[in-house]
């Protein structure tokens, strides 16, 4: 297979890295990459948004298959594009992606087919906003309803706070879902679908705030591991049977059918599973540490899924390593990152055993040596026989990476290491 894989940051390398390890593809480019990504195949200065330029770069290349990586593509109809134009495409149809476009959306999707979530009110003006707050109590939880790079969600016990959040949002002619407050820890699982049959990856966890011990604003994500052995037994089967599989049951019955993956993002609350949240693409940084340790062919799983070809598979191969990957920021990230900032030690952090550097927010500087060019400029992965030798090895590997008033999380995987994660009393099954 030749594949085109659209999108610039580390979930795209991850990918396009793990498809290099499938016999069965012979050939991998990417639209519009990042200086790591082009290091590892060629690259094609195609904006991802761009459907007519996409499809001619599909075109032009001859593409079997093409993945898309991001949200935004998906909200901008390219893969109704791409199919229109005869290609094979993994990433749901934009109708479908109004799963993560449109929270309300979501929240109505979940209610018709019986999936347990937050209660939840979907606000347009501040009197709604103001009434949701006092229903709900602190914390408060304040979403944009639209899509936001994973940044769009305040978390806070400040009322004043969650109230300027939903005003920003109005402001910006948008509007916010308002959620009770969901105890427990977070999990992502994704959920690979072609529409009627689906398959789950390994469950990992992210850590969204920039700083250690879960401080400071959301970010995209600072960093994530897997497996969990902390998870109750039978959980992913679980989130199968009561989320994933009557969701993609529901998108059918509307007439919109889910092809691609579905990123279910849970909380184990002391009332069971219920959902935070989903995504209709895989998830950044989890997607760098799950594949990692996927040992079934990437390629020829998305173009099972691309072609409704799922129902024989049943499980996937996993390696049986712990993976922890570390994100390098920049400074000033979220909220005004610095850019243009020299990267060096990546190769000196990739000749380290079990060690390996994704590239999130990179490109090629003038004097031809790399340069940060986003938020979220790396994203060291490590992997070892336990989590405690995943996170030792993710970590040096972070020690060898050099950009002046970087920062990233030293806390990635130590609680689960110490023991520490819990699950509330409540969940037993």
């Amino acid at each position: 297979m030749k594949i085109l894989v659209l999108g610039s940051g580390g979930r795209e390398h991850a990918i396009v890295r793990a498809l290099l390890r499938d016999p069965s593809v012979r050939e991998v480019h990417a639209a519009p990459g990042n200086a790591g990504i082009a290091g590892d195949v060629p690259v094609h200065a195609v904006d991802a948004t761009d459907a007519t330029g996409v499809t001619e770069l599909a075109g032009e290349l001859g593409a079997d298959l093409v993945v898309v990586g991001p949200e935004a593509p998906l909200a901008a109809g390219v893969s109704d594009a791409l199919r229109e134009a005869g290609f094979t495409v993994f990433g749901p149809s934009r109708a479908a992606a109004t799963l993560e476009a449109s929270k309300s959306f979501a929240k109505d999707v979940m209610d018709q087919a019986g999936v347990p979530t937050a209660a939840a009110h979907a606000c347009a003006t501040r009197a709604e906003a103001e009434a949701a707050l006092d229903e709900f109590g602190a914390p408060y939880v304040v979403k944009d309803d639209g899509l936001a790079a994973g940044k769009g969600v305040v978390v806070t016990s400040d009322r004043a706070e969650a109230l300027a959040h939903a005003e920003s949002c109005f402001a910006a002619n948008g509007t916010v879902v308002i959620e009770e407050f969901l105890d427990g820890p977070e999990v992502s699982l994704f959920v690979i679908s072609d529409g009627t049959n689906c398959v789950p990856l390994v469950p990992a966890q992210d850590f969204k705030r920039i700083a250690d011990g879960d401080a400071g604003p959301n970010t995209g994500g600072m960093g994530a591991y897997t497996p969990l052995d902390w998870l109750p037994e039978g959980f992913t089967e679980e989130v199968m049977a009561e989320v994933a599989r009557p969701v993609i049951a529901t998108m059918a019955d509307r007439g919109t059918p889910f092809s691609g993956v579905l990123y279910c993002g849970l909380a184990l609350t002391s009332r069971g599973v219920r959902v935070i949240e989903f995504n209709v693409r895989f998830g950044d940084p989890e997607t760098q540490a799950v594949l990692a340790r996927l040992r079934t062919p990437l390629g020829r799983l998305l173009m099972d899924a691309a072609t409704g070809c799922l129902a024989g598979v049943r499980s996937l191969d996993w390696r049986p390593e712990y993976a922890v990957d570390v994100v390098v920021a920049a400074e000033g990230y979220p909220d005004s990152p610095r850019k243009g900032g020299a990267v060096t030690g990546v190769e000196e952090a990739e000749a380290l055993e079990g060690v390996s550097v994704l590239h999130a927010g990179t490109a090629t500087g003038p004097d031809g040596g790399l340069v940060a060019a986003g938020g979220r400029v790396l994203a060291v992965v490590g992997l070892g026989e336990s989590l405690a030798a995943a996170r030792e090895r993710a970590y040096a590997g972070v020690e060898r990476i050099r950009l002046e008033g970087s920062q990233h999380r030293t806390d990635i995987g130590l609680r689960a290491e110490r023991g520490q994660v819990t699950v509330p009393a409540g969940e037993a099954r």
